[in-house]
């Protein structure tokens, strides 16, 4: 099915639609079909049907049309579904929708061709959701659309689902979730090691309620809501699991056991209110809530201060955090002492570059629990650092990132045992609370071998490798500098082709 869903791509980016674009669409007529095939069968124990989209504006509806009354039917159906409740899933997924198909001879191709030929929600579990995930990582190659800042490799996130575990038991939570990488995978993760174990009723609480998430971008939201829907999570009918809005703005009124989160990476954080014309205003904001211990205009600090209010009590988290979180003096270092103290901040995975559509993008993996303190004794008492970084180079066409290439970290990590049982390696060191907090600033982006120490064949990189990886390095000092301009008061730097 992916193939085939390629193939109406490529028809469709040839007539000037970006890979972002066709999936937006193919998310508003999958739903539409999805609707009409829910509607036809009758709820179980009535002769009742379920209407999710109003006689008129639904599947049915738009197979009869032709030419141009196709175009402009859908462009009805598209304004009519837009009026719906936000927090419900018809609301979140038609937000502001319009037809972006050029012509109304395609837009037949993909209904009568494409879509009508699938049982979308029959086959909704593994093919469609596995075939539409394909359409996403697709996107997220388009860096000029900017759709690739919601994309976490899925290996990356499979990894972290091997050492988190997910349980039946855990409440589960994203707050700047894209496309709903996190949620799917812990879903998956609980149905493939617990199915024997769940009830129906806690199964039905699994996939309607105790895994949510949050998205700033409503099209991106939109994506989610499909995506979920594809894997077997979250009800057409019904609330949808994910909600269009700013996480940030309030403080949570929901708590989760697990959070896990890939939030934005960036310097400035604006609330971005969007008028009944699409016209999107945006300004910087402080977000002077009483559960925050800093107050700033940095996002990352502020969604990793959101992350520690979500977390519940005995909860645990991993996070993806860009190396300023770790090294920066001032609010940074302040945080980490937080950290450290009220959290058990007890694993870091250092990422390697190459690995996220962002260039020049250097990252981590914060694995921490909340815990109660007790006798004011800090609740870290070591850090095992993972260093994949060091003498390891990955692009994301030539040598993208493998599940095999986490497997030694997910190894060395003891998923389920205690840390005490873990062992150190070349890339895997373990760090006392009293060597942490001596460190100036409290850096904890710590490194200790050379390359040539990590690397078994201890052969030089070709010299694409060694261009590429001084292309990065020159796009995160660039990305730096930009951010010191924009705290110094200045406009935000042009892009230069090196960043383009």
């Amino acid at each position: 099915m992916a193939a085939k869903l390629w193939e109406y791509c490529n028809l469709l980016r040839d007539n000037g639609l970006s890979t972002a674009e066709f999936v937006e669409q193919l998310t508003y007529l999958i739903f539409l079909k999805m609707a009409d095939e829910i509607a036809a069968r009758p709820v179980i124990g009535t002769k009742e049907r379920t209407a999710i989209v109003p006689g008129g504006y639904d599947w049915n509806s738009l197979m009869e049309k032709t030419g141009s009354d196709l175009g402009d039917h859908y462009r009805v159906i598209l304004a009519e579904l837009a009026k719906k409740e936000p927090a419900t899933t018809v609301g979140t997924l038609f937000t502001r929708s319009q037809n972006r198909i050029p012509n109304d001879d395609l837009l037949r191709k993909l209904i009568v061709d494409l879509i009508d030929t699938v049982g979308w929600k029959g086959w909704a579990i593994d093919p469609m959701g596995d075939a539409f995930e394909v359409l996403l990582a697709k996107s997220a190659e388009d860096t000029k659309t900017g759709a690739g800042q919601y994309f976490t490799p899925r290996p990356l996130i499979k990894a972290i689902m091997d050492v988190m575990q997910p349980r039946p038991t855990d409440t589960i939570t994203d707050p700047a979730c894209g496309t709903g990488g996190f949620l799917i995978a812990a879903y998956h993760y609980i149905l493939e090691h617990h199915r024997q174990e769940l009830s129906a009723q806690e199964g039905r609480a699994l996939g309607s309620g105790r895994i949510w998430g949050q998205e700033l971008v409503p099209n991106t939201a939109r994506l989610a809501v499909m995506n979920m829907l594809l894997h077997g999570l979250g009800s057409a009918a019904g609330q949808s699991l994910i909600t269009a809005e700013d996480a940030l703005l309030t403080q949570p009124n929901r708590h989760a056991s697990l959070v896990l989160a890939h939030p934005p990476f960036g310097k400035k954080s604006a609330i971005t209110a969007v008028d009944r014309n699409g016209v999107a205003q945006k300004e910087d904001v402080h977000y002077p809530r009483n559960d925050f211990l800093i107050t700033t205009t940095n996002k990352q600090i502020n969604f990793l201060q959101h992350i520690m209010s979500l977390m519940e009590m005995n909860g645990r988290a991993a996070v993806i955090v860009p190396d300023n979180v770790l090294f920066e003096s001032g609010i940074c270092s302040t945080l980490r002492r937080r950290l450290l103290n009220d959290f058990d901040l007890h694993t870091i995975l250092r990422l390697p570059t190459g690995i996220f559509y962002a260039g020049g993008v250097k990252a981590n993996v914060l694995f921490f629990d909340k815990r109660p303190r007790i006798d004011g004794k800090p609740n870290t008492s070591k850090i095992w650092v993972y260093d994949l970084r060091t003498g390891m180079q990955f692009s994301l066409k030539q040598r993208p990132l493998q599940q095999t290439d986490l497997a030694e970290f997910v190894e060395a990590y003891l998923p389920g045992r205690s840390h005490t049982d873990r062992i150190e390696t070349a890339r895997f060191r373990c760090f006392p609370y009293d060597e942490l907090i001596a460190r100036d600033h409290l850096n904890l982006d710590i490194a200790w071998a050379e390359d040539s120490a990590l690397d078994e064949t201890h052969n030089t990189p070709p010299p694409r490798v060694i261009a590429r990886e001084i292309v990065e390095e020159l796009e995160a000092a660039l990305n730096q500098f930009a951010s010191i301009a924009e705290d110094l008061g200045g406009e935000p730097l042009p892009q230069t082709d090196m960043q383009q």
